[in-house]
């Protein structure tokens, strides 16, 4: 033991590292710049003196290379960007500077690290994220369907869309230039296409769902109201699999972004809208689930049978 520490901040971008190490006891300060890959940043990490603590913030490179430096015995953390404390006036920004300053920042404590998933649970969510991105696909694409419709004057006569009877009329239609039959079968195709494989996927992650893994946990989300399989378990997975990390409820709610944003300076405060931070997947999850749900609910309450039904049975 040399009888110091190592602190280091690394700015990891898709082909180039930039690394910045503090000796804890000389207060020395080393730069260095890597290229593309993970080796050689952990090569380097490994000779540094004393044992090394090092940070880089969460980003589109993943935890690859978090896990490969925690399989190498370097204490690494993966911390959050939109916590990472910048002065207001420094409109300078360069990837030497980002990296000198995780590197400090970290040495005092200042920065606020993320959960990372395990392998398995975040290979689980890219399934629950490509349904949501297969889902939006098809929305844009039943959208191209219905304005070139629009454009040419067809409407269904019918109030709901999209069923059985509303595909047989879709493929009823024809117009006056072949160009213009090419491009509608063609966006026909791509509804098809994706309504396939939204299909198909929604399979797999309902069996997946099912595994005892996975199970307990979902099965207790599907006792809310609105909360079917596929919600409980796409919720579940952007929590990390793991809700006893959010200590009670306005954790869960501030790190979903429901809560409510506030500014508030001496005598005035002001509330503004909901700070939308964290998963934006899981919000939104929730947010259609409660949007749904009141729906039904309101529907309900319109109905004189329900009505009646609920006075009957309000005991």
């Amino acid at each position: 033991m040399s009888g110091t520490m190592t602190w280091v901040g690394l700015d990891v971008h898709a082909r180039s590292t930039q690394a910045a190490a503090i000796d804890a006891l000389t207060g020395e300060l080393s730069r260095v710049r890597f290229g593309a890959g993970i080796d050689a940043p952990l090569a380097w990490m490994a000779q540094l003196p004393g044992p090394v603590r090092a940070c880089y913030e969460a980003g589109p490179t993943g935890f690859g290379l978090y896990r490969a430096a925690v399989g190498a015995g370097i204490a690494m953390q993966v911390v959050a960007p939109g916590k990472t404390p910048r002065g207001p006036s420094d409109r300078v920004k360069t990837d030497r500077k980002d990296a000198e300053l995780l590197a400090r920042l970290l040495l005092a404590g200042s920065l606020t690290r993320v959960v990372v998933p395990p392998p398995e649970v975040e290979a689980a969510r890219e399934l629950t994220r490509a349904h949501d991105a297969c889902r939006r696909d098809l929305m844009t694409a039943r959208h191209r369907v219905s304005k070139m419709l629009l454009r040419h004057g067809r409407v269904y006569p019918k109030s709901t869309t999209w069923t059985a009877e509303h595909r047989r009329w879709l493929s009823r239609q024809y117009f006056d230039h072949a160009a213009s039959d090419l491009v509608f079968a063609d966006l026909l195709a791509a509804v098809d296409g994706l309504s396939a494989r939204k299909a198909a996927i929604a399979l797999r992650l309902s069996q997946l769902a099912t595994d005892e893994q996975w199970w307990p946990t979902v099965a207790r989300s599907r006792c809310f109201r609105g909360i079917d399989t596929l919600t409980a378990f796409s919720l579940h997975l952007e929590l990390g699999a793991d809700w006893r990390r959010f200590e009670h409820a306005p954790s869960l709610s501030a790190w979903l972004g429901l809560t409510p944003s506030l500014n508030q300076s001496g005598e005035s405060s002001r509330q503004g809208p909901i700070t939308k931070t964290g998963s934006m997947l899981a919000r939104r999850l929730l947010v259609d689930r409660r949007g749904t749900t009141a729906a039904r609910h309101t529907s309900a309450r319109r109905s004189p049978t329900a009505r009646s039904d609920s006075l009957t049975t309000s005991w």
